[in-house]
C-alpha cells in the first residue's frame, strides 16, 4: 500500500523540477510541499513493516536495480520530511533565486529517496551524488550570502573526498560479491578478513560521515548553512542527513559481519571514539557563533555525532553477542534523530521568519514581535535540543546515557572504558548544548527592541508553532511511537527490542530495575509543580510592588546598548577552552586625515578551526600550486602548441616501434 504514495511523491518532485526549470515557481512550490504530504503518508502507512521491494525499468552496470524501503528508512525518512514539507511551503526568503531553489529541492528529495530505498551500489553512489547537487543549487540559488560560490566549493570538495570512499568501499564488496546488490554483500561479506572489513567499515565511515559532519567534515557545516537560508538548511538537517544516517548503519550493521570470537571490536571503538570527539568539537563551535545558520549547523553535526555513538554502541554490544543491548542502542540513534530532524526543522524555519522580519540572521535583539505560537514553538525545539523534559531529545539523550552506562555487561575492559569515557564526553556535549539553547532562545527570540518592533510573518508562525508541538508530542508519546519500530528491532537482532524498552507509559532501558523514566506522566505533573509559583505571583500581588530602572551609571538606562550580547554570553567558555578556539579579536578605526577623529570603529571576532589549517589549507595550497604549473598550457601562443603536438608525435612513434 505505501508504494502508491511514494510513487507519487516522486512523480511530483520530478514535475517540481520541470516547474522550477519552467519558470512556474508557485506550482513548483506546491508540488513540493505536496510531495512531501505524500511522502509522511507513505511512512505511516508503511510502518512497522518494509514496503513491498519491486524492480525498477532499466539496468546500472548490466544488473536490475530493485527498490524497497525498510522500517528504519520509512521512520528517518518520514521525520526529516514533516519539517522538509514546511520549508518547501515557505521557501527561500531571497526571492530572487526561486526557481534554481525549487529545483535544487526537488534534486535533493529525490536523491535521499534513492539512499533510503535503492538495493544496488551503483544507484546508490548516484543517488548520493544527486543529494550533494541538490543541496549546492539550493544554496547557490537563496542568493543570501555574496561569498556562497566558494563555501559551496568547499562543501563539494570534502563530499567528494567522501564519495570517493563510498565508491571504493562499494567496489571493493562489489568486487568479492561478484554483484552491486545489497544482497550479495550480505551474503558474501562473511568471507572477507577481518582486516578488510575494518578497512571497508572505516571507507564507510568517511564516505557518509562527511555529510554528517563528522571529524573533519564538520568543518564545511558553517560555511554552507550560513551562506543559504533556513528552508535549504532543514532540508540538509532533515531529510538528508537522515539519509545518510540510515545509509552508514545498513552498511556497518548489515553488510559488515561482526568481528570474529576473540577479536577485539576495533571498527566499533573506533567509531565511538570519532563521534564522541566530533560531538564534544562541534558543540564547542556552536556555542561560539553568533549566527542563527551556523550555529544550528554545528548543532546539526553534534546530533548526528550523538546518533553515531549509539550506532557504534550498537556494534560494540554486538559483537559480544549482547543483542537486546544492541538493538536497544540501534533504536535509541533512530528515537534521536527522528526528535532531531522535527525541532532543528523548527528552529531554521523560525530563523528565516527573524530574517524575514529584521533583514538578518544574526543571533541578537531582534525588535521581531511574534505570535504567541512562534514562541512556544521554538521553546519547545530549543529544550529539545538542550535535552531538556519532556520533549523528545530529553528522551532520546536520555536514553543514550541509559546504553553507554549499561557498558559494564561487557565481558572485557577495554569496552567497559571505552563506553565509560563515551559518557564523559557526551555528559561534556549535553552542558554546553543546554547553555547554547539557552544562548539561542534568550537573545534570539525572547529579546525585545522596542525601538524597531518587525512582526513576523503569520506562516512562519503557524509553522513553527506546529512543528514544535509535534516535537512535544513525539517525546509525550514516545511509549505509542515506539511500536513503529517493531519491525526494524526483529529483522536485525532477532527480537522486538522495542517491547522492553517501556512499561506501559513508563520508558525503561530493557528493565525498569535499572532506571525508568514516563514523558507522558511529566506532561501531568510539571503544570501541576507550575502551580507553585503561579501561588507565589498571585499571593505577592497583596503586598505592593516598587519598580525601579537598573542602575546605569548615573545615565538614563538604555535596555538595548546594555543588554547582554551573543559574543558575551559565550565568552566565558570562550576564555576556559581557549586551548580548543584559539580565540582572535581585531579592533579597526576610521578618522580623518590628521587621526584626530574617529568616524567609525571596526570589532571583528572569531575562533580558529581546528582542522583548516592543519589539513585543509595545506591542500588547498597544493591544488594551487599545480593550478599555476598547469596554466603555462594556456599560454596561447601557436608556437608553444605545436611543439606540444611535435613531442606528442614523437611519443606515439616511439611507443609503435617498441
Amino acid at each position: 500500500m505505501a508504494n502508491q504514495p511514494l510513487l507519487l511523491c516522486v512523480i511530483l518532485w520530478l514535475a517540481a523540477a520541470v516547474a522550477g526549470l519552467s519558470s512556474f515557481i508557485a506550482i513548483g512550490r506546491v508540488l513540493l510541499a505536496v510531495g512531501a504530504a505524500t511522502g509522511v503518508l507513505a511512512t505511516i502507512i508503511g510502518l512497522p513493516a518494509a514496503t513491498s521491494a519491486f524492480v525498477l525499468p532499466g539496468q546500472i552496470m548490466g544488473e536490475a536495480v530493485a527498490f524497497r524501503l525498510d522500517p528504519e528508512a520509512l521512520w528517518l525518512m518520514g521525520f526529516g520530511l514533516v519539517p522538509a514539507g514546511f520549508a518547501c511551503a515557505l521557501m527561500s526568503p531571497s526571492q530572487s533565486g526561486s526557481q534554481g531553489w525549487i529545483l535544487g529541492a526537488a534534486i535533493s528529495l529525490l536523491g535521499a529517496l534513492g539512499v533510503f530505498g535503492l538495493q544496488n551500489g551503483a544507484a546508490l553512489i548516484v543517488a548520493w551524488e544527486l543529494m550533494s547537487l541538490g543541496g549546492a543549487v539550493m544554496i547557490l540559488s537563496d542568493n543570501v550570502d555574496p561569498s556562497r560560490g566558494r563555501t559551496v566549493l568547499f562543501m563539494l570538495a570534502l563530499l567528494e573526498v567522501g564519495a570517493v570512499a563510498l565508491i571504493l568501499a562499494v567496489a571493493v564488496l562489489g568486487l568479492h560479491a561478484a554483484s552491486l546488490g545489497f544482497t550479495q554483500f550480505i551474503h558474501e561479506a562473511n568471507a572477507l578478513s577481518y582486516g578488510m572489513v575494518i578497512g571497508i567499515g572505516l571507507l564507510f565511515l568517511i564516505g557518509f560521515g562527511a555529510k554528517l559532519g563528522l571529524l573533519p567534515f564538520y568543518e564545511w557545516f558553517p560555511g554552507a548553512y550560513g551562506s543559504g537560508s533556513g528552508a535549504s538548511a532543514a532540508i540538509l538537517s532533515g531529510v538528508v542527513l537522515n539519509a545518510a544516517f540510515f545509509a552508514l548503519s545498513r552498511s556497518l550493521m548489515e553488510w559488515l559481519p561482526v568481528a570474529p570470537d576473540g577479536a577485539f571490536p576495533t571498527l566499533a571503538v573506533i567509531v565511538i571514539v570519532v563521534a564522541t570527539v566530533s560531538a564534544v568539537l562541534t558543540i564547542l563551535y556552536a556555542f561560539q557563533q553568533d549566527d542563527w545558520r551556523c550555529l544550528l549547523s554545528f548543532s546539526s553535526a553534534e546530533n548526528a555525532s550523538i546518533a553515531v555513538v549509539a550506532l557504534g554502541a550498537s556494534m560494540l554490544f554486538r559483537s559480544y553477542q549482547l543483542l537486546d543491548l544492541a538493538g536497544l542502542a540501534w533504536t535509541v540513534a533512530l528515537l534521536h534523530l527522528a526528535g532531531h530532524a522535527l525541532a532543528k526543522g523548527t528552529l531554521f524555519i523560525a530563523a528565516d521568519g527573524l530574517r524575514r522580519a529584521n533583514g538578518n540572521y544574526a543571533i541578537a535583539y531582534s525588535g521581531a514581535g511574534s505570535h504567541w505560537l512562534f514562541g512556544i514553538g521554538a521553546v519547545l525545539a530549543a529544550m529539545s535540543l538542550a535535552a531538556m523534559p519532556p520533549v523528545a531529545g530529553f528522551v532520546s539523550e536520555w536514553y543514550v546515557f541509559q546504553t553507554v552506562f549499561q557498558g559494564f555487561n561487557l565481558p572485557y575492559l577495554g569496552g567497559r572504558l571505552t563506553l565509560a569515557l563515551t559518557g564523559a564526553g557526551l555528559a561534556l556535549t549535553a552542558a554546553i548544548a543546554f547553555a547554547t539553547f539557552v544562548k539561542v532562545i534568550g537573545l534570539g527570540v525572547l529579546g525585545r527592541n522596542a525601538k524597531r518592533p518587525a512582526p513576523i510573518r503569520r506562516a512562519y508562525s503557524i509553522s513553527v508553532g506546529l512543528i514544535g508541538l509535534a516535537v512535544l508530542a513525539l517525546g509525550v508519546g514516545m511509549p505509542l511511537w515506539l511500536s513503529a519500530l517493531d519491525g526494524a528491532t526483529s529483522r536485525l537482532f532477532g527480537s522486538v527490542v522495542t517491547n522492553l524498552m517501556h512499561d506501559g507509559p513508563i520508558l525503561v532501558p530493557l528493565t525498569a530495575k535499572f532506571a525508568f523514566i514516563s514523558p507522558s506522566l511529566l506532561m501531568v505533573v510539571m503544570p501541576l509543580l507550575a502551580l507553585i509559583p503561579i501561588a507565589f505571583v498571585v499571593l505577592s500581588r497583596r503586598r505592593p510592588i516598587r519598580r525601579v530602572p537598573v542602575w546605569y551609571g548615573g545615565l538614563a538606562p538604555d535596555p538595548v546598548r546594555a543588554s547582554t550580547t551573543a559574543l558575551t554570553f559565550s565568552n566565558a567558555m570562550r576564555t576556559f577552552y581557549s586551548f580548543v578556539y584559539r580565540p582572535t579579536a581585531d579592533t579597526a578605526q576610521d578618522g580623518d586625515a590628521q587621526g584626530y577623529f574617529v568616524k567609525k570603529l571596526v570589532f571583528e571576532h572569531d575562533v580558529a578551526p581546528v582542522f583548516g589549517p592543519l589539513l585543509f589549507q595545506p591542500a588547498v595550497r597544493v591544488v594551487q600550486a599545480m593550478a599555476r604549473t598547469l596554466r603555462l598550457l594556456q599560454s596561447g601562443h601557436l608556437n608553444f602548441y605545436l611543439g606540444l603536438i611535435g613531442i606528442l608525435l614523437v611519443l606515439i612513434l616511439g611507443l609503435t616501434l617498441v
